[in-house]
Formats: structure tokens, C-alpha cells, sequence
């Protein structure tokens, strides 16, 4: 049996691996269409390589793809975060748990992981092609598909697997169309939120953890770490929002009014009681050097000049309008988001192949015999933590039966 990869990314590799485990005589190929293979995996993560999310409970671990889980949950019986870890574990690759849940190589180095999926296609012998660039398939009945290369190479193939990513324009889905597919059309997803009119972004470096966001006039809210940078903000609060809110967003034109409660949530109640607590017990001293809720003293400063409260005031000398002002800055400071900023080779996108023209249990697609999807090509995405990578492994593990 021939089987042809088309796409050198996390799912291509892990798909061409499952064939062979499944199918150990078949000859396998893979299509990368550049000169750089793993390259996502190269750069999550810093440089590290954030390989999955330690949810071990497979219906658990779909509740963290806005858009896929239901899809995924069948697929995450067969394969899901315990078995990443023992399949890199197999193979020499440890990983660890951090305190939020990701999971990492104990090496800190992305390279560990493109090193042993590398290694293991070799041990695998399974053919890399660079620079192939996929013009169209052709289906040939009974004997499979025909792969046409820009070259005008043309490659025969029993079962085809498509694992291209996603793409930020619907143009890139164009040949898979041809096959009789449809799309949902890609939007972007996990980005970071531009605020170029804000003074805020003065503070780029600071964290507020925790700190709740919510979009204005919708449902959407998300509660975590928040980073402060030179364009606006990000951090796992802001990513999660992009990511549950991507097409809202989108149709927003990525504009709108985020609300921001710097302490978590916390009621207005509780803190103008906390304040009046702390008033009485560090009355003396000066409001600047009493940062509610630990609060980094940066945004602390900030927030006392946006209301007007001079950083050299006592604590206790603060009048009730002055402890209001501030009250609501913290449960309710609002900032204008005009664009968005995505990580380039990092770009995830909310959109691709409908599920209901693939079956979850196989991968395969319900239009076309034959045909295979694994990784982000699929209408599939996660929030950050690990969860898009896991969807990676698990649909090219699915893909590579065959079945």
C-alpha cells in the first residue's frame, strides 16, 4: 500500500508514524511544500515547545477547543494526552507539568521534539519530499488518487492524508476544494489585542494575574494572566478571549471596548470594603505603597493617576468619590481595542474542512474514499496551553489507521 503525508508539520509526522505502527509494510511519503519541516514545533512555546496540556480526561480535554471538541471527544478515546506523554516517553522524550497545566520537554528545548519526530521517521523509512507544492489531486476509482506536484511530477497513492494547516486566506483550500469538499471560511484565532490609543501600553512587561476581560455588548469572558505590551495586550487572558470569541471578533472588525477587572473579578462591594479595612489599618501610610490585591506597582500607579488620586495621599485621607473612582477602575477599567496581532508562523485559524463531511471516528472523509484529514486543517482549534498540538497528535494518530 502507498500512502502519501501532504504537510511536514506536528499532525503530517505524527500521521506518517501511525501508518507505519498500523501498517508496517506500506510505503510512505511526505509532502512538505517548503524547505522547513516542524516548523510551528520549532517555535511554540517560546522555543519550547508546548507538547500538550496535562487534561487526561479525554472528555475534559475536548472542553478546551472552541471549536472541535464534540469532534474530537470519540477521537481522544483512542488517543489523547496520557498517550502523547507515553509515546514521547517511548521514544527517550520526558516531559513536564507546569503549575497552569502545560506541558513541556524536561529540556526546555523545542528541538527535542523535532529531533525525536525526525529520528523516528527516519527509524521509520518514511520518504521526505521538500519544495513539493500540491497542485491537485485526481481520484483514480478504484486505485486511489493521483498527486499532482508543481513540478508536474504526478504520484500515485492508495490512501492520501492532508494535514496542510491552516491558512489565513480561503485561496489556500482551493485544490482540497476540487476534491468536492467544502470550507468554513478561516478567521484568525489566539491573537493579541492592539490598543494604539491607549496609554496603558507605557506599561509594557506587566502582569496582572488574575484578571478577568469581557467584550462588551457579548458573552464573552475570560479570566487569567494579562500582559501588558508595547501594542496592547495578551497573555492567557486575552489568547483564551480571541480564541472563543474569534469569529465574534472578526465581525466586529476587531474593534470594540474590552472591559477589564484588574483583581479577578472581585465584586465592587468586597474591594470598597477592603479598602476601608486597610484605611483604618495603614491609614498613614501613603496610597501608592498600598497596592490592593497585590497589584504590581507599576499598574497600581497607573491606576491611581487615571483616577485622579495624587500616589503621595494617605490612605486614610482618601475621600468616598476618591475610593469610587478607584473602585471602579479596578472592577471596571474599559479600553478601546482597534486590530489584532497574530505570531506569524504561529498563526492558528478558527475554520477549514467541515466536520460533518469527515468521520471522527477514522479521519476519513464521507465525500471521498480514500481521502484522510488530520491537524489544523480541519475545523479544529484550540485555546493555548497545549491543546492545538494534542489535536495534532491525536487526529494523525486517528488518520494513520487507515481504516
Amino acid at each position: 500500500m502507498d500512502v502519501i503525508v501532504v504537510g511536514g508539520g506536528a499532525a503530517g509526522f505524527f500521521a506518517a508514524l501511525s501508518v507505519r505502527e498500523h501498517h508496517p509494510h506500506a510505503r510512505i511519503t511526505l509532502l512538505e511544500r517548503s524547505d522547513k519541516l516542524l516548523a510551528k514545533v520549532r517555535i511554540s512555546g517560546g522555543g519550547r515547545c508546548n507538547v500538550t496540556h496535562h487534561a487526561l480526561e479525554p472528555r475534559k480535554l475536548a472542553n478546551n477547543y472552541p471549536r472541535g471538541g464534540t469532534f474530537l471527544r470519540k477521537a481522544f478515546e483512542r488517543f489523547n494526552a496520557r498517550d502523547t506523554i507515553a509515546w514521547f516517553a517511548a521514544k527517550g522524550v520526558q516531559l513536564k507539568v507546569e503549575t497552569d497545566g502545560r506541558m513541556f520537554p524536561v529540556s526546555d528545548s523545542s528541538n527535542t521534539i523535532v529531533d525525536c519526530l525526525r529520528n523516528a521517521a527516519a527509524e521509520a523509512g518514511v520518504e521526505i519530499r521538500l519544495h513539493a507544492v500540491m497542485q491537485r489531486l485526481e481520484q483514480q476509482g478504484d486505485q486511489g488518487w493521483l498527486v499532482h506536484l508543481g513540478t508536474g511530477d504526478a504520484l500515485l497513492a492508495d490512501r492520501v492524508i492532508i494535514t496542510t494547516g491552516g491558512h489565513p486566506k480561503p485561496t489556500g483550500y482551493d485544490w482540497i476544494g476540487a476534491t468536492g469538499h467544502g470550507l468554513v471560511p478561516p478567521v484568525p484565532s489566539l491573537f493579541t489585542f492592539n490598543m494604539p490609543a491607549e496609554p496603558i501600553t507605557a506599561l509594557m512587561g506587566v502582569v496582572a494575574d488574575p484578571a478577568r476581560v469581557r467584550i462588551i455588548g457579548t458573552d464573552l469572558e475570560s479570566t487569567g494572566p494579562l500582559l501588558i505590551t508595547h501594542w496592547g495586550m495578551s497573555g492567557p487572558a486575552i489568547l483564551r478571549l480571541s480564541a472563543w470569541g474569534a469569529r465574534i471578533i472578526h465581525d466586529l472588525g476587531y474593534r470594540f471596548i474590552l472591559q477589564v477587572n484588574w483583581v479577578g473579578g472581585e465584586h465592587e462591594e468586597k474591594l470598597r470594603a477592603l479598602l476601608l479595612t486597610e484605611s483604618e489599618r495603614q491609614g498613614r501610610k501613603q496610597v501608592q505603597n498600598v497596592p490592593v490585591a497585590g497589584l504590581p506597582r507599576r499598574l497600581w500607579l497607573f491606576l491611581l493617576d487615571k483616577a485622579g488620586i495624587d500616589p503621595a495621599t494617605c490612605l486614610g485621607d482618601m475621600n468616598k468619590k476618591e475610593r469610587n473612582r478607584l473602585v471602579d477602575l479596578l472592577t471596571n477599567d474599559r479600553f478601546t481595542v482597534d486590530g489584532r496581532t497574530t505570531f506569524k508562523e504561529e498563526f492558528v485559524t478558527a475554520g477549514g474542512i467541515p466536520l460533518d463531511e469527515v468521520d471522527p471516528a477514522t479521519m476519513q472523509s464521507r465525500k471521498a474514499p480514500g481521502l484522510y484529514f488530520a491537524g489544523e486543517v480541519l475545523d479544529v482549534d484550540g485555546i493555548t496551553g497545549g491543546f492545538n498540538f494534542q489535536a495534532a497528535w491525536t487526529t494523525g494518530f486517528v488518520a494513520g489507521h487507515l481504516a
